[in-house]
């Protein structure tokens, strides 16, 4: 479909507003090889998941083979070399790098960035129309010439207008990789949004869609129609703040640091099934550590902890999902109590059973001092430090230099996570640097 461009002097303009700019840079992980490796272009190209296990981001020519995303490996292994396809392990250095430098890049051009993930960031823009067009302009060609990875840019009076925005100009080529919501035609809007299925919306998944159809809202525009107290009393607060802002009544706030967080989960699918509780009990001892660390970092305390396993879907002959709940003595990131927590879930692992992935998820989180103990209940190994000794240990000599129980055993776990399709980590180890030869 043709889109056509509002004059500049439209209505619904007015020069020197605030706009939201949404920069997603497209199939990041893709894009983050290519950006090394330039035979990749043009090529399909699928990055798999923990332990090569499943497709999480394809290509456009990996997408036009009928590769789903969250295929599984070994399902389509087998037909990679007849479609040319190319799989790669998930290089998280790498990916890790490249975000880095592309949310450094887009500091340049506002003074108000909200990092949203590793892929995509919401910026604060002013201008006129025509300033704002071209704002979006430089930013996409300057990450593409600094960086090297391909990005799109929706900008709108509103977040969830802008990640609307940023989604047709990733799939329309009339806006080239730039879509300024207001610069759009009011009837034309609309008729983008009666072609979109209200899936496709910020926060609005498969199974809220289900219940929206019940109503008879299918398209973006019945739910925009919609009275958003209908929305509020139906289903939440939050769809209904969806609503005003596809009206576009902004009230979703930009946040400098994401907050809020009120569990943080570790899990992690195994390259090679865990068989026995000793082994269970290492998992779990590394996990707590982890949980300890990333606690003490953003300042936080738990007070619940729940550790689980289970097996593989696809082994129907031993099927197995233990869990574990435990409230903690006291809110802590102390790692000698989450690890005995967490440990507490070996109890209930069957000897021989093939558990493939595992993990922790601690809860109930208050920011450190909140709530002080009485001295009676003061926990000594929090008073102590030990987990932002452990932390400081691990930074300085490397992770598995130093560990809790048998987290802190030699020789590194033979679960521990494949790779065996990983490119070079170009950016953050000496002895993998891209080589460059001039003749």
């Amino acid at each position: 479909m043709r889109i056509r461009t509002a004059e500049t002097s439209g209505p619904a303009l007015m020069p020197g507003s605030d706009y939201i700019a949404h920069v997603d840079v497209n199939s990041f992980y893709a894009s983050a090889e290519r950006a090394f490796n330039p035979s990749l272009e043009g090529v399909p190209v699928v990055v798999l998941s923990n332990n090569d296990g499943c497709v999480v981001t394809r290509t456009a020519e990996a997408k036009a083979l009928g590769i789903p995303m969250g295929e599984p490996w070994f399902k389509i292994a087998p037909r990679a070399k007849a479609w040319g396809l190319v799989a790669l392990s998930s290089n998280y250095e790498l990916y890790g790098d490249i975000s880095s430098r592309v949310m450094e890049l887009l500091g340049r051009y506002s003074a108000w960035v909200e990092v949203y993930s590793i892929d995509e960031a919401f910026l604060g823009v002013n201008g006129t129309p025509i300033q704002i067009r071209k704002l979006g302009r430089t930013i996409k060609d300057a990450v593409r010439r600094h960086v090297g990875v391909p990005v799109c840019v929706g900008i709108a009076r509103t977040k969830g207008l802008a990640k609307l925005a940023n989604k047709l100009a990733k799939h329309n080529p009339d806006f080239a990789g730039v879509c300024h919501w207001e610069s759009i035609p009011e009837d034309v809007r609309e008729g983008l949004m009666s072609r979109l299925s209200v899936v496709e919306l910020w926060g609005v998944a498969a199974r809220l869609t289900k219940r929206l159809n019940a109503m008879g809202i299918h398209t973006i525009l019945d739910l925009k129609n919609t009275n958003p107290v209908l929305i509020r009393d139906r289903f939440s607060v939050v769809l209904m703040r969806t609503v005003l802002e596809l009206q576009g009544t902004a009230c979703i706030p930009m946040e400098e640091e994401r907050v809020g967080r009120d569990q943080l989960i570790f899990s992690r699918s195994f390259s090679t099934p865990v068989t026995t509780a000793a082994d269970m009990g290492q998992v779990m001892s590394v996990y707590a550590q982890q949980a300890s660390a990333r606690l003490a970092k953003h300042g936080l305390q738990a007070k619940v902890l729940t550790a689980f396993a289970g097996t593989s879907n696809y082994n129907q002959d031993s099927i197995s999902y233990p869990s574990v709940c435990v409230p903690l003595p006291l809110p802590t990131a102390d790692p000698v109590l989450l690890h005995r927590a967490a440990n507490s879930l070996c109890e209930r692992i069957y000897e021989g059973v093939k558990y493939v992935r595992a993990g922790i998820m601690v809860t109930d989180l208050r920011p450190t001092g909140n709530q002080s103990p009485l001295e009676l209940f003061e926990n000594p190994h929090e008073e102590r430090g030990i987990g932002p000794l452990l932390e400081a240990v691990s930074k300085r000599y490397g992770r598995g230099s130093i560990g809790l129980g048998s987290a802190g055993v030699r020789g590194g776990p033979d679960w521990s996570m494949k790779r065996e399709m990983l490119s070079p980590r170009y950016t953050t180890h000496w002895d993998e640097l891209l080589l460059v030869k001039a003749s």
